[in-house]
């Protein structure tokens, strides 16, 4: 399995993030990676970026160093409602949104597992995200069952999350059941580092060990492939791909 696209990164326009974007297209263009996502979080988030920074990423080129940048965010979801950080005027020059949920940025004492399925399905509903971003949470679970299905129908890609591994340690036993439920239901998901600092990006050694244990099928990791990859993009973003050899 080779992974082509990083598609959930950060640079130090997250506060708590300390590389710049130009660093983090180098060290995808050095990993061989055909494309990356910038995804710095929305404005709930402290140390976010200020305002106007997602409306103005229209000035990054398409193309750097040979890399296919895509322009987004990671948008903070702030209520059982789903409800998320960024207004819409902030998404419409955007190529790729990650809805995720943070603790601190939404009730915690609120959460059960019946609000939880309900946001979720909301999300999946909402034409402007890509991806769902690392979701195991065991505060804020949801039924999966009845939530993954919907993803895959609704064009939403399921993230497995490298550095859940590091930061996220509670959530891996409900991360592998949510890549059993994709397997089990056909959904498609995207392998990504979340990296928040170059050397990062493109290191995903403990999810590709947890997919391989539990044998994930690579024709449903929609970033193992250009071709796969490049077809979510023409279906589901305004994303305008050329031919370029890998």
């Amino acid at each position: 399995m080779k992974i082509i696209a990083d598609t959930h990164c950060h640079t130090l326009a997250s506060t708590h993030a300390y590389s710049s974007l130009t660093e983090m297209v180098h060290a995808a263009k050095e990993k061989g990676l055909y494309a990356i996502a910038i995804t710095d979080h929305g404005y709930a988030m402290p140390g976010a970026p200020g305002q106007w920074y997602f409306r103005n990423l229209v000035v990054v080129p398409r193309y750097l160093e040979g890399v296919l940048v895509l322009r987004g965010a990671e948008a903070n979801i702030l209520d059982y409602q789903g409800t998320m950080d960024l207004p819409e005027e902030d998404l419409v020059n955007l190529d790729w949104l990650v809805a995720s949920i943070h603790s601190g940025l939404m009730a915690e004492e609120k959460a059960t597992v019946e609000k939880c399925t309900e946001l979720w399905l909301k999300i999946a509903r909402n034409p402007k995200v890509n991806v769902i971003g690392h979701s195991g949470s065991e505060t804020y679970r949801y039924d999966y069952e009845t939530v993954i299905p919907e993803f895959g129908r609704s064009g939403k890609l399921v993230e497995i999350n490298e550095n859940t591994f590091s930061v996220r340690k509670g959530s891996i036993p409900n991360c592998m059941e949510i890549a059993k439920t994709c397997k089990r239901h056909g959904v498609p998901i995207v392998v990504n580092s979340d990296a928040h600092f170059h050397t990062q990006i493109g290191n995903f050694p403990r999810v590709e060990q947890m997919l391989r244990e539990i044998g994930f099928p690579e024709e449903l990791i929609v970033n193992a492939s250009i071709d796969r990859f490049r077809s979510y993009l023409r279906e589901y973003t305004q994303v305008e791909v050329y031919p370029r050899k890998y």
